[in-house]
């Protein structure tokens, strides 16, 4: 599977798991974390002008891998993937494949990448993902793969970084207010029934801003 990737950016070399453990020096605790969610890893691909001549090098890009992790389930600890973000410091598009064959899905993937914070496109028949290589700079290609990937508005005036804070900002917000209702409908005080209401009130109010 190599994502629609250029054959000349293809490295296809495996990255072992001891290879992690040893250069983090992993406590017990953390490798048998780190096993739990992942099954292999193969460093497929390395996209740079020397590989790709139709692309420029960029300002602040001069290249980036392209890591494929194998996982044994889908609802994986992002603290592996940013792990192996800390292991390879470059930057990274991790190509996550997940086979759900024994529930009758068949393989799936998805892509992910750290850029201001850990961002991950939707799950999709593994043959349905793809990598294209848009722009005629390596930032423009990585600008684009960031968006695409966040489901972000490379037109939008917000830069791709504003539009991620805000949307994690946004997701907070959600995620308290949650909280609160769930114990506003708990309370049977009425004044802290009260209170709570307003402190929902305020936080929409923030919301709707």
């Amino acid at each position: 599977m190599n994502y629609s990737l250029p054959s000349s950016t293809i490295l296809n070399k495996p990255l072992y798991k001891k290879t992690v453990f040893e250069k983090f020096n992993l406590k017990t605790a953390e490798r048998e974390r780190f096993d739990a969610d992942i099954s292999k890893m193969v460093l497929l691909a390395f996209v740079s002008p020397n590989r790709v001549p139709a692309l420029a090098e960029g300002k602040e890009v001069k290249g980036f891998y392209v890591l494929q992790v194998v996982l044994k389930r889908k609802d994986f600890n992002p603290q592996n993937v940013l792990l192996l973000q800390k292991l390879i410091p470059q930057k990274i598009i991790f190509a996550l494949e997940y086979d759900s064959s024994p529930t009758g899905g068949g393989k799936e993937g998805a892509l992910c990448v750290f850029h201001t914070r850990l961002q991950q496109s939707e799950w999709m028949p593994n043959e349905e993902v793809t990598l294209p290589l848009n722009g005629l700079t390596l930032d423009d290609v990585w600008k684009n793969i960031v968006a695409t990937i966040g489901n972000l508005d490379t037109e939008a005036e917000e830069t791709i970084e504003e539009q991620i804070i805000k949307r994690e900002e946004h997701e907070k917000l959600l995620r308290q207010i949650e909280m609160l209702e769930k114990r506003c409908r708990a309370e049977k005080q009425t004044r802290k029934k009260f209170e709570l209401h307003q402190q929902i009130v305020k936080l929409k109010k923030r919301l709707e801003g």
